[in-house]
């Protein structure tokens, strides 16, 4: 009898401990549950971009902007998005008739922050390349740009060739990566995510010089006494322009026309005094940058 007892109440133990871990093994498959279903909505979402229809339905249009690139995109001291680029997706908001919300992205991450639809347009200083092109859909442009160097003044970097040995910065994913790789193929790259981490980079002295759109180097120059944009313009004169999700033809036909319509009223030289005049003065020609229209003037 006593070794019946024992028995059960060896039973009774085992029978509680597998309902406590049973309960366990429940409450982690909810959990997967609720996490795969999670993901399987984000997936969804991630996959295929919003219409036009679904972006107003919804009442806010998702835009992939810069967080620290100043002046087109970055965040201020009081928390809110400012620049060239937020000024226009301001508009393409109110014109949609929603709210905007804006999404921080790298250099290297815009086209795939559009192919898994985690953003409906990007409108990050997109410079049209034939290569992009082929991942994303591009709408007319808004702006002009080449590249540019800036580099402290005790040691200027005025032509490419100068750099042959040493080391250039730059960001991840940028036309200046690429332009740097195919045609300076002794110039050393360091390379960052971030372009606050690339311009530390340049203060801190470990580069001799950082290279991106040339309109960003001339404000960030005027910015930081001791350095000076060298090179004003290498490679080709290229274009920003919006992008969407390639094949989301509703919206990027909505962005064209948006785009003419704006140039009619000369929006984007007032977004050029509003934005960018205050950092550039009398250092740029706003006919040198600013697209009206989506129609490229030469």
């Amino acid at each position: 009898m006593k070794q019946f007892k024992k028995v059960f109440t060896l039973l009774f133990i085992v029978t509680l401990i597998t309902a406590a871990f049973t309960g366990c093994g429940s409450k982690a498959g909810n959990d997967t549950k609720e996490s795969t279903g999670s993901d399987t909505t984000t997936a969804r979402q991630g996959g295929t971009a919003r219409s036009l229809e679904e972006i107003k339905k919804s009442g806010k249009v998702v835009i992939g902007v810069f967080s620290d690139k100043k002046p087109f995109g970055f965040v201020d001291e009081n928390g809110a998005y400012q620049g060239y680029d937020v000024y226009f997706g301001n508009q393409i908001a109110k014109d949609l008739g929603v709210e905007v919300e804006y999404v921080p992205v790298e250099a290297a991450s815009r086209v795939e922050y559009l192919v898994t639809a985690k953003v409906d347009i990007i409108l990050a200083n997109f410079t049209v390349t034939e290569e992009r092109a082929k991942q994303v859909d591009f709408a007319k442009p808004y702006m002009k740009v080449a590249l540019g160097v800036v580099s402290p003044d005790s040691a200027l970097i005025t032509a490419p060739e100068q750099l042959n040995g040493k080391t250039l910065i730059v960001s991840k994913g940028t036309t200046a990566e690429t332009y740097f790789t195919e045609n300076y193929p002794d110039v050393k790259l360091l390379k960052f995510d971030q372009y606050s981490e690339a311009y530390n980079a340049l203060l801190d002295g470990r580069g001799d010089a950082f290279s991106t759109d040339n309109t960003e180097v001339l404000a960030w120059a005027l910015e930081n006494k001791g350095f000076s944009v060298g090179i004003e313009s290498l490679g080709n004169l290229d274009t920003i322009a919006p992008a969407v999700q390639k094949g989301n033809g509703e919206l990027l036909n909505w962005l064209n026309e948006e785009i003419v319509a704006l140039g009619k009223d000369n929006f984007f030289h007032k977004d050029y005094d509003e934005t960018l005049a205050p950092v550039y003065g009398d250092a740029a020609d706003p006919e040198s940058l600013v697209v009206e229209g989506g129609v490229v003037e030469k």
